[in-house]
Order: structure tokens, then C-alpha cells, then sequence
């Protein structure tokens, strides 16, 4: 299975979540943690990340007579690279934006289901708007968004830390004028 098809399911990308930030898990505990999906999904689905090199094993460990696998993530091989992402069709990026969507509904519903839930005390936000932006100013503003999270993408786990998940989305939202006007 080619790296864009693997990582383009919903339950794959909230083990690839699960699995960021260098942590590393048992596929128990990746059951644990993904309590609204089967665990035979599970264990199927982290056995396909595997054998698509998207996860490693970290450790084996025997526990009562079987193999115990410590999994994490291989970061260069849990995204689309900029090639693959130009080349993908628009049925890929519908696909794409349907497994993200899907990964996400399940992660906030997964968060709101966990005892102390208080989406306002942990600045919890999903909100829209509309921007005026040429491409040049489009690309601008990625640059920044880009490097604010850059300067925190190496932020390990640490006391008063929790992973936060971030999604952002962009498209245009009206082809463009057929004279170039406004």
C-alpha cells in the first residue's frame, strides 16, 4: 500500500496522533486510547502502518509468553511529501479531507466522552472566517503560521504539557472572477 493511501484513513491517522511528539505505545494502549474503535481494528490497522514503515518498533518485550512491540512513529514517513501532494487527484485530496475530517469528529468526540471534559477551561476553539488574500499573501501567511509552530513542534512531554491537536484548513471559497476584477 503506497504511503498516501496508508496515512489517507481515519483510523490510521488518529494512531499516527496517538503515536506523535516521540511517544511510544503498546498497541494495548493504543486500544486504551482509542476506546471507540474496535480492537481488532486496532491491531489490524497498526499492523498496516508497520508494514508500511509509518510506525517502528521501538522495544519487544515478553509478556506471559508473547511478544509485547513498543511502537512509534517515524515522523519522515508520517506525512505527504510536497511531491506526492501535487500529484495527488481531486477524488485523493476529497478522500484526504474526508479521513481528516473523520479523524477529528472522532478525536473531539473522544475528548468531550473523557470524565472532566471542559472544553472553555482548556481553551478549546473551532472557529471560521473569511479572509481576503491574494496567493502571495496566502503563502505569506503560511510562512508565519509555519514558523509559530515551528518554534513548538520540538516541545516534548512535560509537567502542565498535554498534546493538543491542531487542524488547519484553507480553500478558497468562490472561483475566480472570469475578468480579474475584484
Amino acid at each position: 500500500m503506497d504511503l498516501l493511501n496508508l496515512l489517507l484513513h481515519p483510523v490510521r491517522l488518529r494512531i499516527v496522533y496517538a503515536l506523535s511528539g516521540g511517544r511510544v505505545r503498546t498497541t494495548a494502549e493504543l486500544c486504551a486510547s482509542l476506546t471507540d474503535v474496535p480492537k481488532t481494528t486496532v491491531y489490524r490497522q497498526v499492523g498496516l502502518l508497520a508494514q508500511g514503515g509509518v510506525l517502528e518498533v521501538a522495544d519487544e518485550q515478553r509478556v506471559r509468553g508473547a511478544v509485547e512491540r513498543h511502537y512509534r512513529l517515524r515522523r519522515d514517513r508520517a506525512s505527504i511529501d510536497p511531491a506526492a501532494g501535487a500529484a495527488m487527484s481531486l477524488d485523493d485530496h476529497r478522500q484526504g479531507f474526508a479521513a481528516s475530517m473523520g479523524a477529528l469528529l472522532a478525536e473531539f468526540d473522544a475528548y468531550l466522552g473523557r470524565p472532566g471534559a471542559d472544553p472553555f477551561a482548556d481553551l478549546v476553539g473551532y472557529r471560521q472566517g473569511v479572509l481576503w488574500l491574494s496567493d502571495e499573501e496566502v503563502t505569506d501567511a503560511a510562512g508565519e503560521i509555519q514558523a509559530v509552530l515551528a518554534a513548538r513542534a520540538g516541545n516534548r512531554a512535560a509537567p502542565g504539557r498535554r498534546p493538543r491537536l491542531l487542524s488547519l484548513i484553507q480553500f478558497p471559497t468562490e472561483a475566480p472572477p472570469a475578468d480579474g476584477g475584484p
